[in-house]
């Protein structure tokens, strides 16, 4: 059976993504997924929060984009069990202009995963793809846009969240109408809740109020071990599984799982 492929799309900087893909892979592979996430952001923060130096970074995505290799190559394996990631360089960045003038430059991500089944961790079939795009609205998004099945929004609990998230909605109804009649919204996390603060709280009734049920019940803090846990390479549930973030992030796992079964009997 194909994996599941869902993006991480915001394109505000700042506001968890990264944090989000490598927790909620980590979490999904705790309960026994097996999960590929694929960095197409050319910061490469997804790549070095799991540890992967930037000298073990040979193939990368960008190679995949330009179709010089495949899934199954690419992927390296992270110390997290379960775990593999498609790594980031900063050949990202001049990506656009290479395929800019070629008709599928929208879906060179679709055609790469055409071979996703080739990949397999510890001998069983990949069951999820994260994608952690970058903070803005480019043919990188796009392409991840086109290639899979849901988007997961992550929205920090600030003043602008809305503002910059029907943006984002607009291009996710373009996408749908034009090259991705299967994508749909797998649902909007808030991130950086701080409890103290009466505004995070606002904004998360905002946010509620104007998107119903795709918001999820669960909501990431601001925790200082979640911030500190990529300068060691590692997911904050490897680091401090106890913390306030890494909990929140299981449950959203939870989540995550069952509203995949939903979608899937709807």
């Amino acid at each position: 059976m194909a994996p599941r492929i869902l993006t991480l799309a915001n394109q505000k900087g700042g506001v968890g993504k990264t944090t989000t893909a490598i927790n909620l892979a980590t979490a999904l592979a705790a309960i026994g997924e097996r999960v590929l996430i694929v960095d197409l952001d050319p910061q490469g923060n997804a790549s070095t929060g799991l540890g992967i130096s930037r000298v073990d970074r040979e193939i990368s995505a960008y190679d995949l984009l330009l179709g010089e290799t495949r899934v199954a190559d690419a992927a390296v394996m992270t110390s997290v069990p379960n775990v593999a990631i498609i790594p980031s360089t900063m050949d990202l960045l001049g990506v656009e202009l290479t395929i800019a003038s070629q008709a599928d430059r929208a879906f060179k991500l679709r055609n790469a995963f055409k071979a996703v089944d080739e990949l397999s961790i510890n001998d069983k079939p990949v069951s999820y793809v994260l994608i952690d795009c970058p903070p803005s609205l480019n043919l990188l998004t796009v392409n991840s846009l086109v290639a899979a099945d849901a988007v997961l929004v992550p929205l920090q609990c600030e003043f602008f969240a809305l503002e910059g998230l029907s943006q984002l909605l607009q291009t996710i109804e373009q996408i749908r109408s034009t090259l991705n009649p299967r994508l749909s919204i797998q649902g909007v996390v808030m991130t950086m809740f701080d409890k103290r603060n009466n505004l995070s709280e606002q904004v998360l009734q905002d946010v509620r109020q104007e998107m119903g049920d795709l918001v999820y019940d669960t909501v990431i803090p601001r925790n200082v071990r979640l911030s500190e846990a990529p300068s060691y390479g590692k997911p904050a549930l490897l680091y401090d599984l106890k913390c306030a973030g890494s909990q929140a992030y299981l449950r959203l796992a939870t989540e995550v799982i069952r509203r995949e079964r939903h979608l899937a009997a709807a």
